[in-house]
């Protein structure tokens, strides 16, 4: 039976054989051609051509279904089904029966079945045709020269030249069936798997497939303002953007008689369900299906491009160019459904491109980017081009300054930097962003809002604080500075701030409370409270009476800084410099805090009445605690210096005090204004300072300045403090008059300099004790004279004094208790038996002291003005053979000294001027002594160091019983 053959496919071989006949090179040519079409240029291109072919029989769009039966491999579509015109193409290596829409150019795609086949089968509703090596190869046997073509190439001919009918049918439902019998060496479940992973994109590249079905998986598209393909797999969604349009004569002359002037290009771009882009790995150009060209685009190109024949490269010329710069004009498009935030996701990124037609691709793409409105505009609505659009280097500056700096686009954050500078966006350093904002004005809280996006940037870019350096900050009191540095961000309460806020002091430098922000710290400026913001305000402190003096207002710098004062808790010369500050008096004049009393203080009532001290202003409504604080005086006030360097604090005499101390003082805790106290109100400013603890402290201090000034200027009972002792000091008697009655405690007397003791040790000292001493109007006893004698002699001893330092006395006390201008001064105890006592003076029983005395008071020592020498020999008695001597040093527990005195019977001392009897003498370290107890006792003490025990000597030698009594 004969198989119907309604294509008329044995003409069309016969004409193909014939032409191989006439020819056998023609039969080499096709062979040849095949070979490099399903080896070469559709090698793994299966599917898509299979597709392909399905999608252009459709007229809406289709189904592809891919099923293994048997081993062998079906595709079978929907649309129209294969008609003679089809068949033709099918056995045509050139010639094409697509015309109009269709995805493909050349017939010639139906040859990727050949890497798997060498019997594919096409099965339509209008007939079928099949195709066989096996069948070509007798077809051809009958001809010497083909038949050795044929054996020149192992048995290879070309499959696809010669068609035969086949009675078969597709599948209901479907149009077409393309059956493909597979080789031995071909794994068909793989081939499936394969398949599989191109169903996705074979439905975005062909617009005219809807379905496609491999094996028990589906995978389906539909449509709408987003693509979604629905497969085993779930769901990927997909932004689509497809142009399309006609060749120029120009562009459409290029591509050949068989090609069609229409182009379309597609944009897709896989997106998650609120259109963020996702990446979708590496990519190549859809032409419109798979080609080798590699693209790094974020989005896939989908486009009626022309191809070289093994179609698996962009084939260049005219047409290429055209529909690459159509692409290139649609881009932008597809970013207008993506969220503003992401939109540069689909900026190309730099790199070396993947292939020259993605390097081409890519600067189209950029070029139309740069011209084309996609960015959002700061502060509205509108979209600006990349190309008039400027950046800042930081997120979220760019709403707050888009009223500032023009053509800001919203998109600072760092994860856009790559693209923009791709785009060659402009960006705005920080140091050109505090230029341009530098001048303007704005409420605080908009510049917190600016400190707050600029925060990111201090912490981690190096450079930005320096940028920032001069980043205007808006104070309380409405001023705005250029740069943070010395500003302070204060902790208080709601009523200081609103008054830091609403008065006007020039250095007061405190952030506004609304644009106070953490950031600022990191920039320079100090976080503190109230004595923070109060130290600030030391240079207009102390230049408040110039300032007033000036006629400049500074009612608001004296109510900031004794609100401050109070909430700082400043203690009492704590900042002395707040001393300086200038308020009003109660004559209406302006006068420094520390020149101030508080009316009815109890210190106006000491002050001499020529006193600087003046009274405040009873306007000014503070507690007295603050206003003692910042320097008004209630009492005597501090100065307090914990490291002086130099007599330096307007104290009255400190020069003075600090060239007599013994060394440099280490602290300062001075009572100040001593000197304006009137000298008959001393008393009461006596009692006034013991009365406050500071002031206690102070008059207390060892060698401190206010004890050593009211020493010398204060006054009691018409005389300074020094010219009195105190109660107990009875050794004192007669040189000094006991203090008045103060009710003082004694401490503070002591203190001011009221004797306790006989203290030298100034030159001014010993002078005013001699003068003293000199003094007939003073009855003093034998015992105080010695005793100052003494004292004055061992300050010369141990050069406390240096006689040359003090001024000689006009006359000195002797032992006779009088006054001469001409003496001298005892140095050897014998010489009283020849010198009147009104003629010497002593230092007392320690001769040791006699040189120095003499030295002091500028007097000869009296053994070198008076002579003599026993007149008669006497008798040499060793001490031992004196038995009563020997009894005494026995009880003593003394050694009987070796040699012993000349003993005379009556002791005579020949003078210059006479004859004098002595009961004991010494010459020439020779004891001479007259037999009695009493010069005994003398000879011994003297001779053995024991002038202290003379007169003990002398009570044993007379009667050794008189040691028990």
């Amino acid at each position: 039976m004969n198989t119907p053959d309604p294509f008329d496919t044995a003409a069309l071989r016969a004409a193909v054989v014939g032409a191989w006949e006439s020819s056998p090179t023609r039969f080499r040519e096709d062979a040849n051609a095949e070979e490099d079409l399903y080896l070469g240029g559709y090698r793994d291109r299966l599917l898509v051509e299979l597709a392909q072919n399905a999608a252009d029989a459709a007229d809406e769009p289709g189904t592809l279904r891919v099923s293994l039966v048997d081993n062998e491999l079906r595709a079978a579509n929907t649309g129209h089904p294969l008609d003679a015109a089809g068949v033709a193409a099918l056995t045509s290596l050139r010639a094409s029966a697509k015309r109009g829409a269709g995805v493909g150019q050349f017939g010639i795609g139906f040859a990727a079945v050949l890497a798997v086949t060498d019997d594919p089968v096409v099965l339509s509703l209008n007939g079928g045709v099949r195709f066989s090596a096996e069948d070509t190869r007798a077809a051809v046997a009958g001809n010497p020269d083909l038949s050795a073509r044929v054996a020149e190439r192992s048995g290879r001919v070309p499959v696809l030249r010669l068609a035969w009918p086949v009675a078969d049918a597709p599948p209901a439902g479907f149009a077409t069936e393309v059956r493909l019998p597979l080789r031995s060496d071909v794994d068909g479940a793989r081939l499936l798997a394969d398949f599989a992973a191109q169903a996705v994109d074979l439905l975005l590249a062909l617009p005219g497939l809807r379905r496609i079905e491999i094996a028990d998986q589906v995978w389906e598209r539909t449509d709408g303002d987003r693509v979604r393909v629905h497969g085993p797999d779930g769901v990927s969604t997909w932004l689509v953007h497809r142009v399309s349009g006609e060749f120029t004569d120009e562009v459409a002359g290029t591509l050949g008689v068989e090609a069609r002037p229409l182009w379309m290009v597609c944009w897709a771009l896989p997106v998650d369900e609120h259109n963020v882009p996702q990446p979708f790995g590496p990519d190549v150009l859809h032409a419109p299906t798979p080609t080798d060209d590699r693209l790094s685009l974020p989005a896939r190109l989908i486009a009626t491009l022309p191809i070289e024949p093994s179609r698996r490269r962009l084939r260049p010329g005219l047409a290429a160019d055209a529909v690459l710069a159509e692409a290139a004009r649609a881009y932008p498009a597809l970013l207008s459904e993506i969220p503003v935030e992401h939109r540069t996701l689909l900026v190309p990124k730099a790199g070396f491109p993947l292939s020259e037609v993605d390097d081409r691709l890519r600067e189209l793409v950029l070029s139309e980017l740069r011209q084309a409105k996609w960015l959002p505009r700061a502060g509205t609505d509108k979209l600006i081009a990349p190309a008039r659009a400027r950046v800042v280097d930081a997120d979220g500056l760019a709403e707050l300054l888009s009223q500032v700096l023009p053509d800001l686009a919203d998109l600072s954050d760092q994860r856009h930097a790559a693209a923009l500078s791709a785009l060659d966006v402009e960006r705005i350093g920080l140091a050109d962003v505090v230029e341009s904002i530098t001048g303007i004005t704005r409420p605080p809280s908009w510049w917190r809002e600016l400190y707050a996006a600029l925060a990111p940037a201090v912490d981690t870019d190096p450079t930005a604080r320096t940028e920032l350096g001069g980043l205007p900050v808006p104070l309380a009191d409405g001023r705005t500075l250029p740069g943070p540095r010395g500003t302070v961000l204060m902790d208080g309460d709601a009523d200081l701030l609103d008054l830091l806020a609403h008065t006007e002091v020039g250095s007061l430098r405190v952030v506004h409370p609304e644009a106070a922000h953490p950031m600022l710290e990191r920039l320079g400026a100090q976080r503190g409270g109230a004595l923070d913001v109060l130290d600030g305000l030391q240079e207009a402190v102390e230049r408040s009476m110039d300032d007033v003096e000036s006629g400049v207002d500074i009612g608001g710098l004296v109510e900031v800084v004794l609100r401050l004062v109070r909430d700082a808790g400043v203690r009492v010369g704590e900042r002395p410099w707040l001393g300086a500050l200038a308020l009003p008096d109660s004559v209406g004049d302006w006068r420094r805090a520390d020149e101030l009393a508080l009316p009815g203080s109890p210190l106006l009532d000491v002050l001499d009445e020529d006193s600087p001290i003046g009274v405040l202003s009873s306007t000014l409504d503070w507690p007295e605690s603050v206003l003692i604080s910042l320097g008004v005086l209630d009492a005597f006030a501090l100065v307090v210096d914990d490291a002086p360097t130099g007599p330096d604090h307007d104290l009255a005499d400190e020069a003075q005090w600090w060239d007599e101390a013994p060394e440099p003082p280490h602290r300062l805790l001075a009572v100040r204004d001593l000197d304006l106290v009137t000298p008959d109100a001393w008393p009461r400013a006596l009692r006034l300072l013991a009365a406050e603890p500071e002031t206690w402290r102070a008059l207390l201090e060892p060698r401190g300045y206010t004890g050593w000034w009211i020493a010398r200027h204060g006054v009691i009972g018409g005389a300074a403090p020094t010219e009195w002792r105190m109660p107990d000091a009875t050794e004192l008697a007669g040189l000094y008059d006991v203090v008045p009655d103060l009710g003082l405690d004694p401490r503070v007397l002591t203190a001011i300099g009221v004797r306790a003791a006989l203290v030298l040790d100034t030159p001014d000292d010993a002078e005013e004790l001699l003068g003293r001493l000199g003094d007939l109007d003073r009855g003093i006893g034998t015992g105080a004279v010695l005793r100052a004698h003494a004292a004055l002699a061992e300050a010369v001893l141990d050069e406390t004094l240096d006689p040359a330092d003090v001024r000689p006395p006009a006359g000195v006390r002797t032992l006779a208790g009088t006054v001469a201008q001409e003496c001298s001064v005892l140095d050897a105890p014998w010489l009283l038996a020849v010198v009147a006592e009104d003629a010497v003076v002593s230092a007392g029983p320690d001769f040791a002291l006699a040189e120095p005395l003499a030295d002091l008071l500028d007097l000869p020592l009296a053994s070198e003005e008076v002579g003599g020498e026993p007149s008669s020999t006497g008798e040499f008695v060793p001490w031992a053979d004196l038995g009563a001597v020997a009894a005494a040093c026995e009880l003593l527990g003394v050694a009987v000294p070796d040699g012993g005195p000349i003993v005379h019977d009556k002791l005579i001392i020949n003078c210059t001027d006479g004859d004098r009897p002595a009961s004991w003498w010494v010459q020439d370290d020779v004891a001479h002594c007259e037999d009695t107890p009493q010069a005994l006792a003398r000879a011994l003490a003297w001779t053995t160091d024991r002038w202290e025990d003379r007169h003990t000597l002398a009570e044993l030698i007379e009667d050794p019983s008189n040691h028990l009594i």
